[in-house]
């Protein structure tokens, strides 16, 4: 299952590499994925232009920015901020590690989107391998799933900013909105729901500070940090209140929510 939703995801990056690139995928090919041919010598009996490796060129650079592309069409966006937001407020400096933060982000992304993966797998992925539809309809098929996660975290406002930009006509269904205006909106969306989180992640351990800062004035302490005193107190709090599963399950119910 876990192979599958791995597949499903690299599927996904080649849906986005081929929606947003208009010059293929208007060409009305059926399949715009092109093949790669290792040849030694060349072959001059045709004068032709070499149109398929520029496209084979033209695909390699827009996968090298799929990954950060697909960052901001996924939940990793939100999920790695607000862990973010929480060893900033504990004041732990890199404990834990951004190695660890954005391991646990990447992990929890694909707890989170693995029904839009299996979805992805079922409708679009499988059909194809099997021969029962051509590339440009897999990726079509596939791109719907995703749209309709976006759909559900996008704030309406910000599709809107983007759809008066681009003078497009209010489309009927999420299906008719391009990915091109979809993943800016739903990416902002998503910082503004991770601040917002953030904010309330921090307000406890803000007061934590505040005490131990009116303490230590109190007590003529000036020369002493507050922050020394106050790290203990916030990791304390923190593990007492098993804040790891609030922060995790905060996040999951804010995707199921949607």
């Amino acid at each position: 299952m876990k192979k599958k939703l791995i597949i499903a995801f690299a599927f996904l990056i080649v849906v986005l590499s081929i929606h947003v690139l208009p010059q293929v995928h208007a060409a009305g090919t059926d399949n715009p994925i092109p093949n790669i041919d290792i040849q030694v010598g060349g072959d001059d009996s045709s004068g032709a232009p070499a149109t398929s490796t520029l496209s084979v060129l033209l695909l390699i650079s827009v996968l090298s920015i799929a990954p950060a592309l697909l960052v901001l069409m996924t939940s990793f966006t939100r999920i790695v901020i607000v862990l973010s937001f929480v060893r900033t407020s504990l004041g732990t400096q890199q404990m834990p590690p951004n190695q660890v933060l954005v391991g646990l982000a990447l992990f929890l992304t694909l707890f989170i989107m693995s029904p839009t993966l299996s979805t992805i797998n079922d409708t679009a992925l499988q059909p194809y391998i099997r021969g029962e539809m051509t590339q440009m309809e897999a990726l079509d098929e596939a791109s719907v799933p995703i749209k309709e996660f976006m759909f559900k975290h996008t704030r309406e406002k910000d599709l809107l900013l983007f759809m008066d930009y681009t003078g497009a006509e209010k489309p009927d269904t999420f299906e008719d909105i391009p990915l091109t205006v979809m993943v800016p909106a739903y990416a902002i969306s998503e910082l503004k729901t991770a601040f917002q989180m953030g904010f309330m992640i921090y307000i406890p351990f803000l007061v934590i500070d505040i005490v131990v800062s009116s303490t230590l004035m109190a007590m003529g302490m000036m020369m002493l940090p507050p922050t020394v005193i106050s790290l203990p107190f916030k990791i304390l709090l923190f593990v007492l209140v098993d804040g790891w599963y609030l922060v995790v399950k905060s996040l999951l119910l804010s995707f199921g929510s949607g």
